[in-house]
């Protein structure tokens, strides 16, 4: 994975305009939205079967910081999501404390609460690999 955007080839069809129709914007990168992470499992993985009858497990992962301010060390924790077969037999697999190496791409899931409408921010793993 390239940590660079590859342009894309700009032809005079592949503007956009704005909504005032005003200006025209090139379009110089497709949208990406893919992640590798390589981190700590933190929680046993939990299979949950949802209303629909779809599966997911899900697990958290804790990843140091590689630049962090001051002496204290950095971490940020965050919420995996296994939805496809395979990468829900790996995760399941997991033990805390084991090493992993996630690709996958950043959700944001909605769902309704006692208190209203909520979300939070998760990893969806297209691949889990323990290391």
């Amino acid at each position: 994975m390239s940590n660079i955007l590859p342009k894309k080839q700009i032809k005079v069809a592949d503007k956009v305009k704005s909504k005032k129709d005003k200006e025209v914007l090139p379009i110089e990168y497709e949208p990406v939205n893919e992640v590798f992470l390589v981190g700590r499992v933190t929680s046993l993985a939990v299979e949950k079967v949802l209303p629909s009858g779809d599966k997911v497990v899900e697990f958290r992962l804790v990843i140091g910081r590689k630049h962090s301010r001051g002496l204290k060390k950095e971490v940020d924790a965050l919420d995996i999501a296994a939805w496809s077969a395979k990468a829900r037999r790996a995760a399941l697999t997991l033990k805390v404390d084991s090493w992993v190496e996630i690709t996958g791409s950043v959700r944001r899931r909605f769902w309704r609460a006692p208190t209203g409408l909520a979300s939070r921010w998760q990893v969806e793993a297209s691949d889990v690999v323990r290391l």
